[in-house]
């Protein structure tokens, strides 16, 4: 890109159409949101201007962190090594409990700290040495086109690209979407549209048909997470009837993660997740038939290690984000009796542990 094209942050989109009355709908998301010229979607970043859909927070973040690619959570996709997260603002739902409100949530361009094209960010993954660039914190969709573009400056330096999403989009930007992605975790926040729609307000089937689509029309690695909420989606019922669902759809292999809830947002009033909680989803999910299924947000040796299926035996042990156990071959081979482990395995692990670190995207900037 230009050093012209590297400052310009507001840049026409492609899914969007005109309608009968003068207003433009947004075809990014099931939302659809129509709007007047002037006017901004939910989403916060995506508006009417000059008679066009446009993304207004190209080139701009929230902030750029190197993290553990366990943190995304992703336990299946080059385990051990160092991911650089970053997201932008405002988010296509609206969920009460969102525990990244502060970006997710923003309304004010101030919140996007720094600017950095594709290629910046590609070259300061390099330099750092990660693997993989995931777009996170809030949901890369409403970023598509920079999201892809980054992916594919990525890709031309050979690093990774992971999406850590919602999966509330529509059938053709989705297709675009992961065409550029190497791995997601897809929140799979609730197993009832009452859930999606009240708390989230959007619908379930929206999520399910992401899934399906990156299970079996994708090479995109894929692993989902649910955010146990007491009272709101744990239910052994509904746990239930979702890890059924997953292995019926999806298939055994694809990884779940039960992660604790903390009172956040518009829903300090509702309690922490027990651990016993969260023991008890994986519990579900393994007894459906789940093969890889993890507790998160908590500390639990025994919910967070990877075990073959077929021997039981510990293949990944991880402590807080630190491998602590390694009996796999370097192409995902159960060292105990041979079975294949499913994932994205190169070599050795890596020794990047529960490392967190900030980085400033303009030192790199220079260098791409």
């Amino acid at each position: 890109m230009s050093d012209a094209m590297q400052m310009q942050t507001v840049v026409p989109t492609t899914f969007w159409h005109r309608l009968e009355d003068g207003r433009i709908q947004c075809d990014v998301c099931p939302r659809f949101c129509k709007l007047h010229e002037g006017q901004q979607g939910l989403c916060f970043v995506r508006a009417n201007q000059g008679d066009q859909i446009v993304l207004t927070t190209y080139g701009r973040s929230s902030g750029y962190c190197i993290d553990p690619i366990e943190k995304k959570p992703l336990n299946h996709f080059l385990p051990g090594t160092p991911v650089l997260s970053f997201g932008t603002a405002g988010c296509n739902l609206a969920c009460k409990f969102c525990q990244n409100w502060d970006m997710s949530k923003a309304r004010e361009m101030d919140v996007l700290a720094d600017e950095a094209p594709p290629a910046a960010i590609a070259q300061a993954a390099k330099e750092l040495g990660c693997a993989s660039v995931a777009y996170t914190y809030n949901d890369p969709v409403i970023f598509l086109e920079y999201a892809v573009d980054v992916a594919k400056a990525c890709h031309e330096r050979g690093i990774k690209s992971v999406a850590v999403t919602a999966g509330y989009i529509t059938p053709q930007p989705r297709k675009l979407f992961f065409e550029h992605m190497d791995a997601a975790n897809v929140d799979l926040k609730a197993f009832t549209d009452e859930f999606y729609y009240k708390v989230c307000g959007g619908h379930l089937q929206h999520i399910l048909d992401t899934l399906m689509y990156i299970k079996h029309e994708t090479d995109c690695w894929l692993e989902t997470t649910t955010l146990i909420i007491p009272g709101s989606n744990d239910s052994d019922d509904e746990l239930k009837r979702m890890t059924e669902w997953v292995v019926e759809n999806l298939g055994p292999d694809v990884p779940m993660h039960f992660s604790g809830f903390h009172p956040d947002w518009k829903m300090m009033d509702v309690p922490a997740t027990p651990m016993a909680t969260l023991v008890r989803a994986r519990n579900i999910a393994l007894a459906a038939g789940v093969r890889y299924a993890y507790t998160g947000n908590v500390h639990d040796k025994a919910g967070e290690s990877t075990y073959c299926h077929q021997c039981g035996k510990m293949l990944i042990g991880r402590d807080w984000y630190v491998l602590s156990d390694w009996h796999l071959s370097e192409d995902g081979q159960c060292e105990f009796c041979g079975a294949r482990c499913s994932g994205v395995f190169h070599g050795p692990p890596g020794a990047w542990g529960a490392k967190r670190m900030p980085i400033r995207l303009k030192d790199y900037a220079a260098l791409a």
